[in-house]
């Protein structure tokens, strides 16, 4: 009797233990996760501040520069002005917009990866709806956007006319991502099966087996194929 008492203490004891691990475990996770949002927020905070900075020096400077441009005029160096407001121009374009998607995550990634395009004169379209994936670890989510746009910018470089278009958008049961970039020649005639290659990184073999993972990690699909002059690479994970 002794014996089956003690049992049972013992089983009740270890299944409490487990309990207790498991609860930690989903605690440390969490914290984990929280820290992870607190930094990215920090950062999205830190890229707001420079960008709002930027646009308060272009404007305490905007009544010089028309003076500037007045006095060009008035004396008929109409070739000094225009150069004047190319100069002004360059100077505002190489200011960009802030991305907010109500994603810390995403805005982070989003903001940091197609400025670094933009720093190496690769035109930018990006179209994004205010979606969650929910579904996804924070982990995967960087780990999936991060590759598609990297790919994206690593190929685009060896072009002579870079474009990179950006699509997040809701279908049907689907949260899903387009990243095209513009090719001059076809990736897939040259490397089918997107294999990774350190010589040659536009081949776009750079991270696929790793978005292909974490896509069917959450049920979802992933394709990549050519249209219009661009190769897509695109990510489907259900809602």
């Amino acid at each position: 009797m002794n014996g089956k008492k003690l049992q049972t203490e013992y089983d009740a004891l270890l299944e409490k233990y487990d309990r207790v691990l498991s609860e930690r475990a989903a605690a440390e996770y969490e914290l984990s996760e929280l820290k992870a949002a607190a930094e990215n927020i920090s950062r999205q905070d830190e890229e707001v501040r420079r960008l709002h900075e930027s646009i308060r020096s272009i404007k305490h400077d905007m009544r010089n520069h028309l003076m500037v441009i007045a006095s060009y005029l008035n004396g008929n160096d109409t070739a000094a002005a225009k150069a004047y407001t190319s100069e002004i121009l360059d100077k505002l374009n190489s200011v960009h917009s802030y991305i907010e998607t109500g994603n810390s995550l995403m805005n982070h990634i989003l903001n940091e990866k197609l400025n670094l395009a933009r720093g190496k004169e690769i035109a930018v379209k990006a179209e994004i709806e205010n979606l969650s994936f929910a579904k996804m670890e924070s982990i995967d989510f960087s780990a999936m956007l991060s590759n598609m746009l990297d790919n994206a910018v690593e190929a685009s470089e060896k072009e002579t006319s870079p474009e990179i278009v950006v699509q997040i958008a809701r279908r049907r049961d689907y949260e899903t991502i387009l990243v095209k970039n513009k090719i001059g020649r076809s990736v897939l005639t040259d490397n089918p099966e997107l294999a990774s290659s350190k010589s040659d990184k536009a081949t776009h073999g750079m991270g696929v087996p790793q978005i292909r993972s974490i896509c069917g990690k959450y049920g979802g699909m992933c394709d990549f194929y050519e249209e219009d002059g661009f190769f897509c690479a695109s990510s489907f994970i259900p809602v």
